[in-house]
């Protein structure tokens, strides 16, 4: 399965993505004191979507109703099952964003 790799050391950082043929850029974002990430997405220097929290087996942008937002589902997900949550240490070594093909309605049945 394909998935969008996060660079910790770099945090914060911004990096360009095509999805359905459309260029986006995440940055990506950490919050130290409660151990946690977020994704800003932006289309054109244009901000879409501000501060979405990584959350485990969630997709993102779910709640989202801008019609810019990429219709692929971006899953934060660990294949071995032993992961609960998404933390700075398991982020890119267990837990992957995984692209995954679908409707999002039908990813979360």
């Amino acid at each position: 399965m394909e998935y969008i790799e996060i660079d910790k050391d770099m945090i914060p950082y911004r990096f360009d993505i095509t999805l359905e043929g459309k260029t986006y850029t995440f940055q990506v974002n950490y919050n130290v004191l409660k151990d946690f990430f977020t994704i800003d997405l932006l289309k054109n220097d244009e901000v879409i979507v501000l501060g979405e929290k990584l959350i485990y087996g969630k997709p993102l942008f779910l709640s989202s109703q801008y019609e810019d937002i990429p219709k692929v589902n971006i899953i934060p997900l660990d294949l071995t099952g032993r992961a609960e949550r998404i933390t700075f240490d398991n982020l890119n070594e267990e837990v992957f964003l995984f692209l995954i093909d679908g409707d999002k309605d039908e990813v979360l049945d």
